[in-house]
């Protein structure tokens, strides 16, 4: 197994229109996934976006940590092992 193949999956999502463009996640993201949209929202911000073609984002949390307004939500992918109960089930 590879160590890309075992690192933690995850993705962000985050509030467009409530994100003021502070870039303060686009600075912590370990793999410069978060940039600025070309866009406006309706205040007038650019909003951070993820750009994440490979599906490189692990779920860390720093961008989520670090935004001062917490408009974004990390979801992380949790692999189960063979025969053990999954950690999360989602209702």
């Amino acid at each position: 197994m590879t160590r890309r193949s075992s690192l933690a999956k995850g993705r962000i999502v985050i509030d467009q229109e409530m994100c003021k463009g502070c870039e303060l996640c686009t600075t912590t993201c370990p793999y410069d996934l978060i940039h600025l949209a070309e866009q406006y929202n309706a205040k007038g911000y650019r909003p951070a976006t993820l750009v994440d073609p490979d599906g490189r984002c692990t779920g860390c949390t720093l961008c989520a940590m670090m935004c001062p307004d917490a408009v974004i939500t990390v979801l992380r992918h949790v692999k189960s092992r063979a025969g053990s109960a999954p950690l999360a089930v989602a209702a």
